[in-house]
This record gives structure tokens, C-alpha cells and sequence, in this order.
């Protein structure tokens, strides 16, 4: 438990202060549109299993490629009708391996899982919503811990996440889009909302580590900015450092940045604001489905 403790505060600190080693210069990938369905199943069946097993069973993906630490992102809903659109961006050392059966085998982990609750959850709050979900891991996360508070992967994946936006804007004029970032993916939602179509209405960072900005205020458009963060986190002890080269600011918890806080009711740790019955989870649903204001949520804290 020392041990764990440890690792723990020591992420905090490198996240703090942007310690990094070089990462791979790989580009981010865009996804397509609903035209990439078959084209991605044919990709699946020939990798073998499990993808494989994801085109049998009808799962449906705009991106998907094995190389490297793989890229996905797959889709929950029907995308070419949507009116609501939501896309989760997960956090560091996120691979293709790990899509499905969650960092460390842990489910509540999974982009694939977390994206499937969110469905789920709008889907019950309301049955004749139109809405879609996309689990978006269309770029290479940091690894681990001394890559993890760079910022050059974020910037890659913002590059990659803002032109899908485009398409989807394009696709789905009538349609509003909601960003959900996971940890190190709220950095990369919030730099891809800076130059983001009028229809990416909303911005949520769960657990996040920074934003790019220093208040919410300071994000481009005039999008709402949302934040969850629960009290038993190891994301709070990130340090706010911003210098020339360092750091990613303020969190987006911390209420000095100034985001709308959002309930964190029945989260525990780093990894449970998109689980069932989490308060978090509600909120994020409600705020996907519009017209919702910060009181009406409630305080976080």
C-alpha cells in the first residue's frame, strides 16, 4: 500500500511540474463517418480475436488499427440520426488492448465500458432521445507516469479529436456536441474545443489534470465547462504549475478555475465517475441531454 501510495504521489508531482520523457512522433488519426462501418469490421475479422469477435457481435467503429498501441473508436447509438453527441476521451497509458477490458483488467477502466454506461444511462433518462456515444481513443496517450505530464500527446490527439468534430459538425449540423475527458483526456478535449465547431456546446473534465487554460472563462467559443472531481482522487494532490514549458495550470476541480461543478456523489478513486449509480454519471447524462444548469446539479463539493 506504501508502495501504491507512492507511485501515486509521484504521478502528481511530474504531472505538476511537466517532467517528460520523448514520446513516439506519431500522428493522431482521424475517425470517418458511418461509411467506415464495414470497412472497419473487414479490419477487425482479419486481426483475429478478440477484434474479430467485435465485428461478430455488430459492434460498430469508426476507426480501428492494431498498429502500435492500437487506435478505436467505436460508436454506442445511431450516429447518422443523432441529435445529442457525446465523445469520451480516456487518459494515459489507454492502448487498444486495454479498450475493452480496462487498464489493468479493471472493466471500470475500459473507454469501451465507460462509453457504454453513458449510453445506457441517457437511453433510461430519456427512452426517445436521439443520441450517440463514441469512445474515442483515436490518439496514443501517454504511457505512464514520466511521459504523463507532457503535453505533446494531448496537442496530437486535439489535432486528431478536432477533425472529427469537423466532420461531425458537417455530418449532423442540427446536432450538439458534449466533450467528456477522462484525466489526462480532459487536456486534450479542452485544446480540441479551443478551435471547435459552434455545435460542441459543452466541455466535462472527470478527475482532469489541466485544460490548457488557467480558467474556464479563458476557453475559446463561450462553451460551458463542467467539472467532477471526487474527494478520494489522487488527481488533487497536482500541483498547479504553469511556466514556459511546464505544467497544465489549474485543474479544472479546483474551484478556482471556475468550472460548474458536478456532483460526485458514490465515486471512489480516480476510475468510478462513470460507473452505475455514481451521481457523476447522472450529471454527465443531463448535461449531454441539454438545457441544464449548474444549480439544477448541484455543487460537487
Amino acid at each position: 500500500m506504501r508502495r501504491r501510495g507512492a507511485s501515486r504521489v509521484a504521478m502528481a508531482a511530474l504531472l505538476g511540474v511537466n517532467l517528460v520523457l520523448p514520446t513516439r512522433p506519431e500522428p493522431a488519426t482521424a475517425a470517418g463517418f458511418v461509411e467506415a462501418y464495414p470497412v472497419m469490421a473487414a479490419a477487425m475479422r482479419a486481426a483475429g480475436p478478440p477484434y474479430a469477435d467485435w465485428a461478430a457481435d455488430g459492434r460498430r467503429f469508426l476507426l480501428f488499427d492494431e498498429r502500435g498501441d492500437g487506435r478505436a473508436v467505436e460508436v454506442f447509438g445511431d450516429l447518422a440520426d443523432a441529435d445529442r453527441i457525446a465523445v469520451l476521451v480516456p487518459g494515459v497509458g489507454s492502448t487498444l488492448a486495454d479498450f475493452d477490458r480496462g487498464l489493468g483488467g479493471v472493466a471500470r477502466r475500459a473507454p469501451a465500458v465507460q462509453a457504454g454506461q453513458l449510453y445506457r444511462e441517457l437511453r433510461a433518462t430519456d427512452p426517445a432521445v436521439r443520441v450517440a456515444v463514441l469512445a474515442w481513443l483515436g490518439y496514443d496517450p501517454p504511457d505512464g507516469v514520466l511521459t504523463a505530464a507532457g503535453g505533446v500527446s494531448a496537442r496530437r490527439g486535439a489535432a486528431g479529436l478536432a477533425a472529427l468534430l469537423r466532420e461531425l459538425a458537417g455530418r449532423r449540423p442540427a446536432a450538439t456536441i458534449t466533450l467528456v475527458g477522462h484525466s489526462y483526456g480532459s487536456l486534450v478535449v479542452s485544446l480540441a474545443a479551443a478551435d471547435a465547431p459552434s455545435q460542441v456546446t459543452d466541455v466535462v473534465s472527470l478527475g482532469g489534470v489541466g485544460a490548457g487554460v488557467q480558467r474556464a472563462d479563458d476557453l475559446p467559443g463561450g462553451r460551458r465547462f463542467w467539472a467532477a472531481e471526487a474527494p478520494t482522487d489522487w488527481i488533487r494532490r497536482v500541483p498547479p504549475v504553469r511556466l514556459p514549458g511546464l505544467g497544465f495550470g489549474r485543474r479544472p476541480g479546483d474551484p478556482a478555475f471556475g468550472a460548474r461543478p458536478l456532483p460526485v456523489g458514490g465515486v471512489a478513486g480516480h476510475d468510478g465517475y462513470l460507473t452505475p449509480g455514481s451521481a457523476a454519471l447522472v450529471a454527465v447524462a443531463a448535461v449531454v441531454l441539454g438545457g441544464v444548469d449548474a444549480d439544477r446539479i448541484g455543487d460537487a463539493r
